[in-house]
């Protein structure tokens, strides 16, 4: 398959995981407009983490729905309560 394959283990906010939960729903929404899709969404059995498996058409996809106004917008609201997240680039093999 072609594209950009990444991996997120998004870990939520001790003072809101609800909030940073919402989040992660309403931002993963916007992944289509911008040749996004999640391919596979788990929960840690704890559910404080999160690990998306997503892909994108191309890496300027992937850099618009970071880019995202309305993205950007949903996490400044969160202020603290905005989930952490580490992005890895992977490859099938």
């Amino acid at each position: 398959m072609s594209g950009l394959l990444l991996v997120a283990l998004v870990e939520f906010s001790l003072d809101d995981p609800e909030a940073s939960r919402r989040y992660e729903d309403a931002a993963l929404a916007l992944l289509g407009r911008h040749g996004g899709r999640v391919e596979r969404r788990l929960r840690s059995t704890d559910g404080w983490t999160e690990v998306h498996v997503l892909r994108f058409d191309s890496r300027a996809g992937w850099e618009a729905f970071q880019a995202d106004p309305q993205r950007r917008a949903l996490r400044a609201a969160l202020g603290d309560a905005a989930p952490t997240a580490r992005v890895i680039e992977m490859r099938e093999v």
